[in-house]
């Protein structure tokens, strides 16, 4: 069986092809725009999918598993257009060549994150991203994919993990929801962290099983953002209202202040955890549980070695510096306000 596998060099792409290619039976293809480690690959291209020669490189294939993505590359930029583009010639290159499968990275992201969603999710759930340009642009790739099946008659798979972590290689999702935890929201969401050594494994489950269909990823249960404090060792949060808490991430990104982008507060303060059952039912399991990967993912801030009576006195100084922070850019955006 021949398998194209797109953003090879990711830490995505690079945990699936090192699985795939121990299987002799497999001829595993790779494309990225930077260069990747090439042993066990039955080739390997280099260059953007937007603009190489993607019917000679899918000729043959029987699968192809699209994982690149622009996100994470450059701070303060939207990477859909680039996203959204590559999605489509690829899908449109996959049905020239009769591609049978297309397996798809989306994210758990596209059912939206509000207080009154059900935890957890199922595959059953309305897909309804809110605010996030990479949420929205997620659900664009996912419709842009079932379009395909439904005109070729291919199979469609498509993976919504939850937030990826790993040492070294945490996803764009993980980074940004760790610099908009640290605002101190004053709510106390369920959250999820998948490791990416579990989502490759998810990804070569399906492709081996040769499943159809839509699959969260995740690992079993969640834990609570203040036990995500307490691991991460960082200082006593002084609680803002989300409200204000997403005006300060937009004024941030608006001026190149902090690379959060403009709706993940809604996602660090709203519930969105979802159900691993369905890929449960393929014999997949997670190695990994939610606070392994934390552990694994995050190094603890020094707050974590200082004794309960410093952690007390610097908290209680904190307290006044950090509502001075609060309220001079509360007047910056009020300010904005009147402006406009």
């Amino acid at each position: 069986m021949r398998i194209v596998v797109t953003g090879v060099a990711g830490s995505v792409g690079s945990r699936v092809t090192q699985r795939l290619t121990s299987d002799p039976d497999l001829a595993v293809v790779g494309i990225d725009r930077v260069g990747a480690r090439s042993e066990g690959l039955a080739g390997h291209h280099l260059g953007d999918l937007r603009a190489i020669d993607l019917d000679e490189i899918f000729e043959g294939a029987d699968i192809v598993v699209h994982l690149a993505s622009a996100y994470g590359r450059s701070e303060f930029v939207d990477a859909s257009r680039h996203d959204t583009r590559a999605a489509q010639l690829t899908l449109d290159a996959a049905a020239r060549s009769n591609v049978e499968q297309v397996v798809l990275l989306s994210s758990a992201m596209v059912y939206g994150a509000r207080a009154e969603n059900p935890i957890p999710l199922t595959e059953h759930a309305t897909v309804q991203p809110l605010g996030l340009a990479f949420a929205e642009n997620k659900a664009t790739i996912e419709r842009l994919g079932q379009d395909w099946a439904t005109t070729t008659g291919g199979k469609l798979t498509v993976l919504r993990p939850s937030t990826a972590v790993a040492s070294g290689g945490s996803s764009w999702v993980a980074k940004s929801m760790q610099l908009a935890a640290g605002l101190g929201s004053d709510s106390d969401p369920p959250l999820q962290f998948l490791h990416l050594d579990d989502l490759a494994s998810a990804v070569e489950v399906l492709v081996r099983k040769r499943a159809s269909g839509v699959y969260n990823v995740a690992p079993d249960g969640w834990v609570r953002a203040e036990e995500v404090r307490s691991l991460s060792g960082r200082a006593p949060r002084l609680p803002i209202p989300s409200a204000l808490a997403d005006e300060i991430v937009r004024f941030s990104w608006d001026r190149g202040i902090v690379a959060t982008p403009p709706g993940i507060m809604q996602y660090a303060t709203e519930p969105w955890v979802v159900s691993n059952d369905r890929l449960r039912e393929l014999d997949w399991e997670p190695s990994w549980s939610n606070v392994e990967a934390y552990v694994d993912s995050f190094d603890p801030r020094p707050w974590a070695n200082l004794n309960a009576k410093r952690r007390q006195q610097i908290a209680l100084g904190g307290t006044g510096i950090g509502l001075a922070v609060v309220g001079g850019v509360a007047r910056l955006i009020s300010q904005r306000w009147r402006t406009a």
